[in-house]
């Protein structure tokens, strides 16, 4: 018998006792011995899956050190965010310096600049400056109307939409409304720098830019009327007149059945609404309605 066919035998336990005596004087059989022997003493570990999981956490753990981490959405979230809030910081601490004023419809109100200069602000208005940077450049925006006393200095910019107005020490009132653009000089001298048009104004003298068309005036006013509750124009259309109107009486006012584009002279006042609708329909034979608290229609009056 060969030793394959012995070996078989053996191993199933088939020998009989003369071919176990045989094999075991063989030169395989010390060595076959051991290793079935080893085959029967092994025994597989019991298995714990909560150990197994600790243990390759611990394994991941080890292997995290040796390999450069990738940065998980929620990482990138957080340095964004660490980026904006630094980002906003650094904006807010350069520009948290600017100082705004507003007024709504049918408010005025009165503050002083840095440097004394007084600023009075028409209804629906906003000026904007920067209170930081004042003593090196006395410089401010402008939307809608007010009235300035620049006190004596270094030369003051009141930036517009339609123009800049310059001064070094002066008193002036600059209007800046849907394509109406005026400057008045009551005191000292005001240059203008509108759309290329540039006018050097002294006291009294007025510079107009109204859809694009340029006229200079005269005033013999020591202040805009404005300042003392009155409202006054010089050949303006009367929607000009009306939108100043609406201004300061927060109303709306209904033009459909007139011509709105008539030109007007004259004024009207912000107390008393009657009285100022009034002096406003008059001249034309127009007559108003009031319609409740915040609208007003205006109509053609009888020929």
């Amino acid at each position: 018998m060969d030793k394959e066919e012995l070996l078989k035998k053996w191993l199933a336990d088939e020998m009989t006792q003369a071919e176990r005596d045989s094999f075991k004087t063989s030169e395989d059989y010390a060595l076959n011995t051991e290793i079935i022997n080893a085959a029967r003493n092994f025994k597989a570990p019991d298995f714990s899956a909560n150990e197994a999981y600790q243990s390759l956490r611990l394994k991941l753990k080890r292997r995290e050190k040796s390999v450069i981490p990738l940065i998980s959405y929620k990482m990138l979230y957080r340095v964004a965010a660490v980026f904006i809030i630094g980002v906003v910081t650094y904006f807010a601490a350069f520009r948290g310096d600017t100082t705004v004023v507003k007024t709504i419809a049918n408010q005025k109100t009165t503050f002083d600049l840095p440097d004394k200069s007084i600023v009075m602000l028409n209804a629906d208005s906003k000026v904007a400056y920067h209170k930081r940077e004042w003593n090196n450049k006395r410089e401010l925006s402008l939307e809608g109307e007010a009235f300035f006393k620049v006190a004596k200095g270094a030369k003051f910019d009141v930036k517009t939409s339609n123009g800049i107005v310059s001064v070094v020490g002066t008193q002036f009132n600059v209007k800046n409304r849907n394509g109406y653009f005026e400057v008045k000089c009551f005191e000292g001298i005001v240059d203008v720098d509108s759309e290329g048009r540039v006018r050097q104004l002294t006291k009294g003298n007025t510079f107009r830019l109204m859809n694009g068309v340029l006229s200079v005036d005269s005033t013999m006013v020591e202040r805009p009327q404005w300042i003392d509750n009155k409202s006054v124009f010089k050949s303006v259309p009367l929607f000009v007149v009306l939108d100043e109107f609406e201004r300061q009486y927060n109303m709306t006012v209904d033009v459909k059945s007139i011509d709105s584009s008539k030109i007007f002279t004259g004024g009207f006042t912000h107390t008393d609404i009657h009285e100022a609708l009034t002096t406003i329909t008059d001249p034309f034979n127009f007559k108003y309605t009031i319609s409740g608290s915040k609208k007003v229609i205006i109509s053609k009056g009888q020929q």
